[in-house]
């Protein structure tokens, strides 16, 4: 892969981790103070935005307040996929019951972002969220961005109808637990449903979910009608308007506002030059990227610490209120030509614009490489495109339990 230095030396990850030991029991008080205060936020700007005249000033700095305190309230459930079993326990369902459900973003679906993190499937056609932009061309960028167009309307046709119908038969519904139950980029990616798995905590959340959207079209659509019907209907709903056949939109503008901050991100965290073949914990380090600038916009983009995305492949159970901290330690007893110094940029604009420039070159270097990567391991052999000797698979223990 395209790096600072063409040499690097190997990474102790033992080592590193001595210097941050301290730092993986995450504090519960930060936790639940900064969700909710942002929760409140949040709710309180979309509610506002939602009724304030269109295009009115006061609309539109409510919008751009509740997308990205939103979009902070919904990052949480990447902390809450790391937790180990049994930590944290009320702050998952509080997540899920106060902003999770409502939202319909519970935090189930994104599960399978522990695959993401294992060097078996990191990098590879089975990383629900990876794909091969590194390696251009640039119509593949573009299109990664209309995906914040399609998915709230996905998910929304995923609760309204297809959920109702996948407890018909248990067949449809493993279909749709491993065809429609992740969060993914990646639309290949296809989820993998353990023994273990809480299939019967998905279900209740699933049906949580779908309770939740069928109110909100009895309210934009049902209230409405049976207002116009009768003198009863009209005295049980008196507040009832057609206007509110707008709110699915307005609250789909918000969806949209959401994920198009989420795929920024998304972009900048990683290099994306992966021909397909399992990474090592480093060649995972070197595809990714931490951004240590402090201006607004990356803490609105890159939210709980996600701007030290490198250092979170390292050790994805370090809680982000810890993450500046971890990664101050480890620079500072760093060589110059550490590794580890390769992928930290100065801001998510030199960070993109290092995107930019390789994805150019890669697209020269290895034109077929994002076809490579769609056929799998068995033809992507080479790692990376500058990883040409191919790091022999390893598989991990489960990454949340890295911190031991």
């Amino acid at each position: 892969m395209e790096s600072k230095s063409t040499n690097p030396q190997k990474l102790s990850v033992a080592q590193l981790r001595s210097q941050v030991s301290d730092l993986f029991r995450p504090n519960r008080l930060i936790y639940w103070v900064d969700f909710l205060l942002t929760l409140t936020v949040g709710y309180t700007a979309a509610s506002v935005y939602l009724t304030a005249n269109v295009l009115s000033l006061r609309q539109i700095v409510c919008f751009c307040l509740a997308v990205a305190a939103l979009y902070r309230v919904a990052i949480f459930m990447h902390e809450i996929v790391h937790f180990r079993r049994g930590e944290m326990t009320a702050f998952k369902v509080g997540w899920n019951l106060l902003a999770g459900i409502p939202m319909l973003t519970p935090s189930f679906l994104y599960e399978v972002h522990i695959e993401h993190h294992n060097t078996q499937t990191y990098g590879t056609n089975q990383d629900a969220e990876y794909l091969p932009l590194g390696h251009g061309p640039w119509y593949r960028v573009v299109t990664f961005f209309l995906q914040p167009f399609l998915l709230p309307i996905y998910f929304a046709l995923r609760f309204l109808l297809v959920v109702p119908v996948s407890f018909l038969h248990p067949a449809i519904r493993q279909w749709v637990l491993e065809r429609m139950s992740s969060n993914a980029i990646n639309f290949r990616h296809r989820r993998e449903i353990r023994p273990d798995d809480r299939r019967a905590v998905w279900a209740c959340v699933d049906i949580a979910c779908s309770l939740r959207i069928w109110g909100m079209v009895f309210f934009a659509a049902g209230m409405p009608w049976l207002a116009s019907q009768s003198q009863y209907w009209r005295k049980l709903f008196p507040n009832a308007s057609w206007d509110q056949a707008w709110r699915p939109l307005q609250l789909y503008a918000i969806a949209v506002g959401i994920l198009v901050l989420n795929h920024l991100r998304t972009l900048v965290a990683h290099r994306y030059q992966s021909l397909g073949a399992p990474l090592s914990h480093q060649e995972q380090l070197l595809d990714s990227v931490d951004i240590v600038g402090d201006s607004v916009g990356t803490e609105i983009v890159c939210p709980l610490g996600l701007r030290y995305h490198a250092l979170h492949h390292l050790f994805p159970a370090l809680p982000y209120h810890n993450m500046g901290i971890a990664h101050r330690r480890i620079m500072a007893g760093l060589p110059a030509d550490s590794p580890y110094r390769q992928v930290v940029y100065s801001s998510m604009g030199a960070a993109l614009l290092a995107f930019l420039r390789s994805m150019r070159a890669l697209a020269v270097k290895t034109p077929h490489g994002a076809k490579l990567w769609a056929c799998g391991p068995e033809t992507g052999k080479t790692g990376t495109a500058g990883n040409p000797r191919g790091t022999p698979p390893r598989r991990d223990n489960d990454p949340r339990r890295t911190a031991a």
